[in-house]
């Protein structure tokens, strides 16, 4: 998650499908949680919780073994995708679904720029 920013503002192309986001969420793996502040499209902060008293737009709940395979290089079926999870029942989203939706590629493609960090780090490059 360190790393996430960098990788999400480094990318010109998600920069630019996310300029009209500006919103806080919140992604919890497992027992953690981190706080996405998302200001026209760059990723501005990933705050670790719990915070109390901090709100957000949405939440995205993914189990610990599910976010591991979802960040293997090539996951398996069912893994590659939020929705995927969703239906396989390891993952789940609460609160306003219109940005989410509305935004879905800009979210896709963000949570997959962690797999790219696992990639790197399981070859050494």
């Amino acid at each position: 998650m360190e790393e996430l920013a960098d990788r999400v503002n480094e990318n010109p192309g998600l920069v630019r499908r996310g300029r009209f986001v500006s919103l806080e969420w919140l992604l919890q793996i497992g027992a953690e949680d981190h706080y996405l502040t998302i200001e026209n499209g760059r990723l501005a902060a990933v705050t670790p919780g719990p915070v109390l008293m901090r709100s957000s737009r949405f939440t995205i709940h993914i189990e610990e073994d599910a976010w591991q395979r979802f960040c293997r290089p090539v996951p398996r079926p069912g893994y590659y995708d939020l929705f995927g999870m969703c239906k396989l029942g390891v993952a789940r989203i609460d609160g306003d679904f219109h940005p989410l939706i509305a935004n879905l590629r800009y979210f896709r493609e963000m949570l997959a720029m962690a797999r790219l960090e696992t990639d790197e780090a399981t070859h050494g490059s």
